[in-house]
């Protein structure tokens, strides 16, 4: 099965939050409340120096992704 990028999800037990789910590596959980990622891959010394480039780009198009999902519905 073939999997969106971005994934948009929620939890009653945490009725502020709007989570963004990326799919592709580097995968992770961005709860757009307060910003949080938990991130589903392992990362050695070498990974983490790319990680940081890499994070603020993959933020940034999750919330875009999100901003688009809500212009959808407001239409």
């Amino acid at each position: 099965m073939a999997l969106p990028k971005f994934i948009l999800g929620d939890n009653t037990e945490y009725p502020n939050a709007i989570f963004v789910i990326h799919t592709e590596f580097p995968r992770f959980i961005i709860n757009l409340e307060n910003d949080e990622v938990e991130w589903f891959e392992d990362f050695d010394e070498d990974d983490k120096k790319e990680l940081d480039t890499e994070t603020e780009y993959a933020i940034r198009l999750a919330t875009q992704f999100y901003d688009d999902e809500i212009a959808k519905y407001e239409e």
